[in-house]
Parts: structure tokens; sequence; C-alpha cells
């Protein structure tokens, strides 16, 4: 074997161990990248997770507006991509408690009974009023003795949280906004930040966020501000709880 042969075998070689080595690599980031985002969503491949449907309030008999429609979509894809199964149950149909099974909960109090219990059970801070008619407080969050109004289309507030049931088990997500749009902006934010969310506040922790979702009617969903944490203010238990 002359020298020139010699050194394209070896350059074949040192290539095929170079590629071979980065798939590796990438296999294995892979890999674990997976098994972190199956621990903080608590979907390890082949189990089931529970998708909770709200009411569209504008809508006779069952109905899911577009924008929630589009949050359960962007939910199926990351559920599928951590090799899940979803269980979609209608709000007032879910008939077990938290801990079992992961779910996802979308939609605020006045459109789904079990985001109302949730919120009672395990975020007692946050009070929401479900008077719609009041045209300067309906809709409002009330947490922490500060009060975030609905200006619809312009400044519109969403809760995002996970939550851990007192015995552990799987978690509870919930998107509570003032509007279907913000339901959708809070599920993206949570896919999308999926990684920070778990670097910031652990792979098994609890967390409650308020997202203000800017100038929706232009936007859509994507515009959302810096989220401010109110875990705290709304795991404490203040004299009235939600939509009172």
């Amino acid at each position: 074997m002359n020298d020139d042969v010699r050194d394209i075998v070896l350059g074949l070689l040192a290539s095929g161990i170079s590629a071979a080595a980065g798939w590796f690599v990438r296999a294995f980031v892979w890999r674990r990248q997976l098994r972190r985002k199956q621990a903080f969503f608590g979907l390890p491949g082949g189990t089931e997770c529970l998708l909770v449907v709200n009411q569209d309030p504008t809508a006779s008999g069952h109905g899911v507006s577009r924008y929630d429609t589009f949050a359960l979509l962007e939910l199926s894809a990351l559920i599928k991509e951590c090799g899940a199964q979803a269980d979609i149950v209608v709000h007032d149909g879910a008939r077990q408690g938290f801990g079992v099974r992961t779910e996802f909960c979308v939609g605020g109090p006045a459109s789904n009974q079990r985001t109302q219990a949730h919120l009672r059970s395990m975020l007692p801070g946050v009070e929401v009023n479900m008077d719609h008619g009041n045209a300067r407080d309906g809709g409002a969050f009330t947490i922490g003795g500060e009060t975030y109004r609905l200006d619809k289309g312009t400044a519109e507030y969403v809760l995002l949280a996970r939550l851990a049931g007192p015995d552990g088990g799987r978690p509870v997500f919930l998107a509570s906004g003032q509007r279907a749009i913000t339901n959708q902006a809070a599920i993206r934010y949570l896919t999308r930040h999926h990684t920070e969310l778990a670097r910031r506040h652990g792979l098994n922790g609890t967390f409650c966020l308020l997202l203000k979702v800017i100038h929706s009617d232009v936007y859509g969903p994507d515009m959302v501000e810096s989220a401010t944490d109110v875990t705290t203010a709304a795991t404490t238990r203040t004299g009235q709880g939600p939509g009172r």
C-alpha cells in the first residue's frame, strides 16, 4: 500500500469515526433532553395523561373555542413527542383526583369547572371576578392584593401553573386565562420554555406564573411579556377564593 492510498484509507476511517462519534453524542443529548422533558411533564413513554377541555360560553351545547382547540393541538404534539397518550374529557366529566395521571387543564373558572376546583384547592390566593357583565372588573385576577384587569385585545392576563398534589404523583398543568386566546398563549409559552422553567423551578417543582398577553387582536398568542412569579401569593390562602 503506497502512501497516497494509506492516507485515503486513514482519512476515511477518521471521517467514519468522527461521524459515528457525532451521531452518538447527538443521540445521547437527544435522549437526555427527552428524559428531562418527560420528567418535567410527568409523561414517561407509554403512559396516559388527561386533557381537560373547557366549554365555550358563547356556544350552544358542547363547544370549544377556536383558540382553545389550537391550544389542545399544541399539547397533543407535545404529548406525542414524549411518547404518551392523551385521554380527552369534558371539564364537567372528569371524575378523578390529581396525581394519578398528568393533567392539562385548559380554560378559566367561568368555562371550566375543574379549573375552578383546582384554584380553590391548590391556588387559594387567586381570586377571579366572574361577573363578566362588569365592564371594569369582569374577568379580573386579584393575587396578593394586586388586581389585573382585562383590557380586551390590548393587555390580557393568564395564569400558567404546574401543580403537584400533596402526596406527589403526576403534576397538573393549568392554563387559566381571561380569554381563550390567552389560554393558547400560555400553552405556547409552556411548550417553548419548558427547559427554562424546569431549570428555574426544578423537574418536580410547583409554580404559578402570571403572563401578560400584548395586543392579541394584532399579534395573536405570540406576544407574551416576561412572566411574573406569583407562586407564593397564589398558594397562600386568603379570606376569599376564586370567583367570589
